[in-house]
């Protein structure tokens, strides 16, 4: 018995995903591309079994409408496609076109690519194309920290009660309780943390699971 979670060796944590929701070779192929194609970006890839998590968490309330704000190579997308119910549809917001394109591969494998839309340009600005009124049952931010505030603004709106929004990296690596954090990022995160625990419209928990991920429900 312990009050605090325990601390994964890396053979701990290969157990953790083995006996968990172990990658398909879709999951696989789609890792393995993105560290030989994108050696220095695969970090901004989730985990494995933050993948298999989402994908339980997606099917477990039901979830029919979803948004994505930062899709990268694509596994995000595909956890959560593969959770939403019969004729749910999955709506990603990202910048980039090279590296949506091996996303966008990687969906019509999975035979996915026919419940996803992918709109290229900054969220910011792309997330206005949303209808304004409560709709959303879920939602998953992993983009520019700096921007994750105007995104929460965006999305909390349009979540319908009950909902969830699923916030990625709230922990940076450890740096979060950093003194002085230094970079922008975590310098944004820390504040972005405390905008979240105060929000009055939404009840939510962080769970140190990957780098860390907020789990906040639409009162």
């Amino acid at each position: 018995m312990t009050k605090e979670t325990l601390a994964l060796s890396p053979e701990l944590h290969d157990y953790v995903v083995a006996n968990g929701s172990a990658p398909d070779d879709i999951v696989r192929d789609l890792i393995d591309e993105t560290a030989r194609v994108l050696p220095e970006d695969q970090g901004m890839q989730i985990a494995p079994d933050q993948a298999g998590f989402m994908t339980l968490l997606t099917r477990i309330i039901g979830a029919r409408q979803a948004v994505e704000i930062g899709t990268f190579t694509g596994l995000s997308s595909i956890a959560i496609a593969r959770g939403l119910a019969e004729g749910g549809r999955l709506t990603c917001f990202d910048v980039s076109d090279e590296f949506t394109s091996i996303a966008r591969r990687y969906w019509k494998r999975a035979g996915l690519d026919d419940r996803i839309e992918l709109r290229i340009g900054p969220a910011a600005q792309t997330l206005s194309t949303l209808p304004g009124e409560p709709h959303l049952d879920l939602a998953f931010i992993d983009a520019d920290k700096t921007g994750y505030l105007t995104y929460w603004e965006a999305l909390v709106p349009r979540m319908r009660p009950g909902g969830l929004i699923l916030v990625d990296n709230v922990l940076r690596h450890g740096h979060i309780i950093d003194p002085d954090p230094g970079d922008a990022g975590t310098i944004a995160m820390v504040e972005f943390n405390r905008y979240v625990l105060a929000d009055e419209r939404v009840e939510s928990v962080l769970l140190p699971l990957a780098d860390g991920l907020t789990i906040a429900r639409r009162l």
